[in-house]
C-alpha cells in the first residue's frame, strides 16, 4: 500500500488469520458431571440404541446377559463410552478406509464380551429386570490420607 507522499510506502500489518485449531478431543465420561455428563450420556444412549444394539446386540441369554437399564451400571457406561469414542474416531470424517475394520478388530469384540460375560456388569439382570450391584467393600475410602 502506498501513501499520498510520492516514494513513501507504508506497510500494512499481516492480516493472515491464525491457523485453525483442532477442537479439543472429547473427554471420557467418567470425568464429566452435571449437564455435560447428561449430554454425553444422551448421545451415548442414542448411539447405543440406534447403532450398536440393532447391529451388534445379539440375543440375551443367561450366558450373554444384557440389562435394559444399562445406563445404571457405571462399568457399562464407561466401556460403552470408550467404544463410542473409538467408533467416532475410526469411522467419522477424516478416518481411513481401514478405520471400521480396525474398530471391529480392536474394540467391538472385547468390549461386548466383557459386558455380556455372565460375571460381568449385567450379572443377575434379565430382560425387563434390572438388578443393582453392590460395590465391593473397602475399609477406608482414603487409607493413605492425612
Amino acid at each position: 500500500m502506498t501513501s499520498d507522499t510520492p516514494g513513501a510506502e507504508q506497510e500494512t500489518p499481516s492480516e493472515t488469520p491464525p491457523p485453525p485449531t483442532d477442537p479439543s478431543p472429547p473427554r471420557f465420561i467418567l470425568y464429566l458431571n452435571g449437564a455435560e455428563y447428561a449430554q454425553n450420556l444422551r448421545q451415548l444412549t442414542l448411539w447405543t440404541h440406534h447403532v450398536l444394539l440393532p447391529v451388534y446386540g445379539q440375543e440375551v441369554t443367561s450366558a450373554a446377559p444384557w440389562c435394559s437399564r444399562w445406563w445404571e451400571h457405571p462399568e457399562a457406561v464407561a466401556k460403552l463410552h470408550a467404544l463410542w469414542l473409538a467408533w467416532a474416531e475410526l469411522t467419522g470424517p477424516g478416518s481411513t478406509a481401514c478405520g471400521p475394520a480396525n474398530w471391529h478388530r480392536d474394540y467391538l469384540g472385547s468390549v461386548m464380551t466383557s459386558l455380556r460375560d455372565p460375571m460381568g456388569p449385567f450379572a443377575g439382570c434379565k430382560p425387563g429386570n434390572h438388578r443393582s450391584k453392590e460395590k465391593p467393600p473397602v475399609d477406608s475410602l482414603d487409607p493413605f490420607g492425612p
